[in-house]
């Protein structure tokens, strides 16, 4: 009874969703066609207008009416109780204490104001006059229909809100004007191509004339404003084919190409012909051009619908994308494979050749069929090269997100599984040199070759759940819960990255970012805990060390302590044996100012000696999380001002504020 009831009100709700959009999106294009349109003295114009103002008014009650469903649908489902949707006190908790409350409130009372000015008579024969009037009622109409913004999905947009609300109040503001304005236009041209309806024939051509000009600027912004909202919520192929978002969006575009189509053909092919001969040629394109105009509407109310479910469906970037194919396109399928990435590069230069003659061919008329027709034949054989090459299997969780970050608890948890349930085909290291791999159909992969990065972790996640029957590879996943699954890819990320890393040295590569540092908290004595990731915005040199060998390079450190801090670098120094007594234990002189980690050691040392084994290892991460070099000794001390001067040189980098790595693997 409860997922009935849920349902119910779901469905009651996203009827009054469109029913509220749609009626808000019509008062704006109903006010905003008539001042397109202009002033005019014919009787027929005059009527039309009448019958227009008079349809805003029904919209702005029918708006009200419908936003008032809403928000009791709204306080049933946060209740989680029909009966809440008809109690004053559970309906003003949600008016009073949600941002969805506040917005309705102030869009509300701008209904009101329209639909209340709406219904007054106000004279309008002075031209200023009609010009004040009409205007102001745009002006309400745009009022009451901006604040749609922030109670969506732009709203709790982070960091950048404010971007996200103004993209998507341009948005619904374009469609408004357009989508709007086509009922009133469709209904000036039915009646002026009738016999009564001549003496308004001029005025409807030159109305139509401005609103296709209107309109063409209306859809540029609504490609602009949707091209930002579908990077904003969507931001990935994966989240498009692969969500409840995604295949709204997409049947959204599927249903706005279409009206397009109609419009681009009233404007190309009909819009021109109504300046010709009344009876022939210019009435009769008037209704035609009316009938394709009420289609053009249907449609965009249609795509009304698919938005007031995305409104109640959650954004791609928040739900897990399930690929819907067996293969994608990467350029990891190249690496290694000389042949192939030849094929590539040529196929993708054909193609290139065949869109620019496509491209040539639609801006000249003598030409253009020949022209399309080689283009077309040769962006079918570009991309028959190009394509290929590049395809790799793929799986429904290619592009699932990780649930556990990359952090080095994650990873030393992960070690312990790959020991327990790895190990023995791949071997203790991950080199594929196992015992028990000697006997499966296809020897064990060597999980620190670069192969591992570059298939994603939602390959990785389906392969250790599913597992690989053609390899004798099994299944993990009675064995191992999702957590566990995700804390073993990180492992095995860390392991390839590691592998990589050998060749990294003390001397960092200018702006060359790769390989990631693992977060991780620690706590130096009683105080709070700390994580690496609190220190973005400085340089920090993870100093793994080890007693007495390291005594030396660590005195060092400590009297260039204050050196290094005007530089901007965070030292933070982790004993290999994990000792908790080890502030003590390195004594008082030099006094070590700098952080010396007392509690979790053992989890940054299992994570970073996967980047480089030696009895004294420092590793410098950058600004934005990177680890940039990495030096390995014994301890002893050495020419510290070649660390300042590999410090000088990340300071003098610059960075995007977008160059961070992201927490989860990829």
């Amino acid at each position: 009874m409860a997922i009935r009831y849920t349902d119910r009100v779901y469905a009651l709700g996203l009827a009054a969703r469109w029913l509220h959009l749609a009626s808000s999106v019509l008062l704006v294009g109903a006010a905003a066609m008539i001042v397109i349109a202009g002033r005019s003295d014919r009787a027929t114009a005059l009527h039309w207008e009448r019958r227009v103002l008079a349809s805003a008014w029904g919209w702005a009650l029918a708006a009200l009416a419908s936003g008032l469903v809403v928000i009791g649908a709204q306080t049933a489902l946060f209740e989680g109780r029909a009966g809440a949707a008809f109690e004053p006190r559970a309906i003003e908790r949600v008016l009073l204490e949600t941002q969805a409350g506040h917005v309705w409130l102030v869009r509300a009372g701008f209904l009101a104001i329209l639909a209340a000015f709406l219904s007054l008579r106000v004279s309008v024969e002075r031209r200023a006059d009609w010009r004040a009037a009409r205007g102001e009622a745009v002006l309400l109409g745009v009022a009451a229909l901006l604040p749609l913004a922030a109670a969506g999905h732009a709203a709790a947009v982070e960091p950048d809100t404010a971007r996200a609300i103004a993209s998507d109040g341009l948005h619904v503001l374009a469609a408004g004007i357009w989508v709007g304005g086509l009922l009133p236009l469709a209904l000036l041209l039915k009646t002026a191509a009738t016999e009564a309806g001549a003496d308004a024939r001029p005025y409807a051509v030159l109305a139509a004339r401005r609103f296709s000009r209107a309109a063409l600027v209306m859809i540029v912004l609504l490609a602009a404003t949707g091209t930002v909202l579908a990077i904003i919520h969507v931001g990935s192929v994966a989240g498009l084919v692969g969500t409840s978002y995604g295949r709204l969006l997409l049947s959204k575009l599927a249903l706005l190409a279409l009206a397009l189509a109609f419009a681009a053909l009233n404007r190309s092919v009909l819009l021109g012909r109504l300046g010709g001969d009344g009876p022939t040629v210019g009435r009769p394109a008037m209704r035609r051009l009316s009938s394709f105009v009420v289609v053009e509407a249907i449609l965009a109310l249609a795509i009304l619908i698919i938005v007031a479910a995305m409104n109640v469906t959650p954004p791609a970037r928040h739900e897990p994308p399930v690929w819907p194919f067996t293969i994608r396109l990467s350029f990891a399928a190249l690496e290694g494979r000389a042949d192939e990435a030849t094929r590539a590069l040529i196929g993708s230069q054909i193609a290139v050749v065949g869109l620019v003659a496509l491209i040539t061919g639609l801006a000249m008329r003598a030409w253009r069929l020949p022209l399309a027709a080689v283009a077309l034949a040769a962006l079918g054989a570009g991309v028959g090269l190009a394509l290929p090459p590049l395809t790799i299997d793929a799986y429904p969780t290619t592009y699932l997100r990780p649930s556990v970050p990359y952090q080095a608890g994650a990873i030393a948890a992960g070690a312990v599984l790959y020991q327990t349930n790895c190990a023995g085909c791949h071997g203790p290291r991950g080199a594929g040199d196992g015992p028990d791999g000697r006997g499966l159909p296809r020897p064990p992969a060597d999980l620190r070759a670069p192969h591992t990065a570059q298939h994603t972790a939602g390959d990785l996640f389906w392969w250790i759940s599913h597992g690989i029957p053609e390899s004798g590879m099994p299944g993990f996943v009675s064995r191992l819960g999702e957590e566990q699954c995700w804390e073993l890819i990180n492992y095995l990320r860390a392991l390839s990255a590691g592998y990589a890393a050998r060749g990294m040295g003390p001397t960092i590569e200018r702006d060359r970012r790769w390989l990631v540092a693992p977060d991780f908290t620690f706590s130096v004595g009683p105080t709070p805990p700390h994580a690496l990731k609190d220190y973005r915005g400085r340089n920090v040199l993870v100093v793994l060390y080890a007693l007495p060998g390291a005594r030396a390079r660590m005195s060092q450190l400590a009297q260039r302590e204050g050196t290094l801090a005007m530089l901007g670098v965070e030292v933070i120094a982790v004993p290999i044996n994990a000792d908790p007594d080890a502030i003590r234990r390195l004594g008082p002189d030099p006094r070590v100012m700098f952080p010396v980690v007392t509690e979790g050691a053992e989890t940054i040392v299992a994570a970073y000696r996967l980047f480089a084994v030696a009895p004294h290892v420092e590793l410098l991460v950058d600004r934005q999380g990177y680890v940039r070099a990495i030096t390995r000794g014994t301890g002893e001390a050495t020419d510290i001002d070649a660390l300042v001067a590999q410090i000088q040189q990340l300071n003098a980098e610059k960075i995007a504020a977008e160059a961070a790595p992201e927490e989860h693997v990829h």
